[in-house]
């Protein structure tokens, strides 16, 4: 459906795409990653045909787009803050993009009907825009982008203005939506929650460029880099030289699974696999912190003279803040232990 071969774009002597190649198949879902400034509001943009490239090439069913305006791509945009029109009642602004491609007032009433319902909004087609509240005005806006079935749904940041809650709650209303649709979905956003629940590919973006690119399992358990997992809200990382199946960290000796990379590496513990224990025997830590994070609790641990540990524990046994721990590691067949490369050759 989608190809991005070696797409440039320079904002002054700064690539904010930097040689980007990108293939979305067909009924594919694919959210792209990255912090702010990473790219990844620059890529979507271009795929569009809101923003030129300085290089390389977007297709869309194999036809390159150089010269083919935004409104003749046949692609759907979902942008942050909706932008709908205030002027407009519901059913004005879903049918827009209908009477843009000429369709008739019947065909605009039947699809209007029809794209409400499917939002859950069925009946809401007369209501002022105003009124709707975001988690409406989002779907109002899903609604408007679907209308003319675009062969490229690109969703930008759809989620960002919503409370958490809400946002859990329509991703994947969103998710069960494009399956059932066969809808192709290109979407960005910083939240990988968010992308890992509705993508079954996802790129991760650094100063342009593409760091990982996986499904969300792949990317979970095996960050590319020590920049992938602190993305991903990892931050046991430490600096490592692996023999065998040991390392030797700042934090002790490590266990790490068979055929790891050898020499300097950086080292990743999940907060799983930290393990508070009563046998005495491991790494000394003074408990610093703890984040409630429902059932469990993260307590953030501060060894002597070693970069911090952070540690998830059951709510009822959570030590707290100026108690003295003793850790030990899981064993590196549990998967809570992964081998990257070291950060200066990543």
């Amino acid at each position: 459906m989608l190809q991005l071969d070696r797409a440039t774009v320079h904002f002054g002597h700064r690539p904010a795409l930097d040689e980007v190649s990108l293939d979305v198949a067909t009924h594919e879902s694919v959210c792209v990653l990255g912090p702010s400034g990473s790219g990844k509001s620059t890529l979507l943009r271009a795929v569009a045909g809101l923003q030129e490239l300085d290089a390389g090439r977007v297709l869309l069913g194999g036809k390159d787009q150089r010269g083919v305006p935004a409104h003749r791509r046949g692609v759907g945009l979902m942008f942050q803050d909706h932008q709908l029109f205030p002027q407009r009642d519901v059913g004005g602004n879903i049918a827009f993009g209908l009477r843009m491609h000429g369709a008739g007032r019947d065909r605009q009433r039947s699809r209007v009907a029809e794209l409400l319902d499917l939002v859950g909004l069925a009946d809401a087609a007369p209501r002022p825009v105003g009124e709707l509240s975001g988690g409406e005005q989002q779907r109002v806006a899903l609604a408007r982008a679907l209308a003319p079935n675009p062969r490229l749904l690109m969703l930008d940041e759809p989620l960002g203005q919503l409370d958490r809650s809400l946002r859990e709650r329509l991703v994947l209303e969103l998710r069960e939506l494009f399956q059932e649709l066969g809808t192709t979905v290109l979407a960005v956003t910083h939240d990988q929650q968010e992308a890992f629940t509705l993508a079954d590919r996802v790129v991760v973006m650094r100063e342009g460029r593409l760091a990982q690119t996986g499904t969300p399992m792949e990317v979970w358990q095996h960050p590319a880099d020590a920049f992938v997992a602190r993305f991903l809200g990892f931050h046991n990382l430490t600096a490592a030289t692996v023999r065998g199946e040991a390392a030797e960290t700042a934090w002790g000796g490590i266990g790490v699974p068979a055929g790891s990379r050898q020499g300097a590496a950086t080292v990743l513990v999940r907060p799983t696999g930290v393990r508070l224990t009563d046998s005495g025997a491991g790494l000394d830590c003074r408990v610093t912190a703890r984040t409630f994070l429902g059932g469990q609790v993260a307590v953030h641990l501060q060894p002597e003279g070693a970069p911090r540990l952070e540690a998830l524990c059951p709510l009822h046994s959570a030590p707290a803040p100026g108690d003295k721990v003793t850790v030990a590691f899981a064993p590196p067949q549990d998967g809570e232990i992964v081998v990257l490369p070291a950060e200066d050759a990543a």
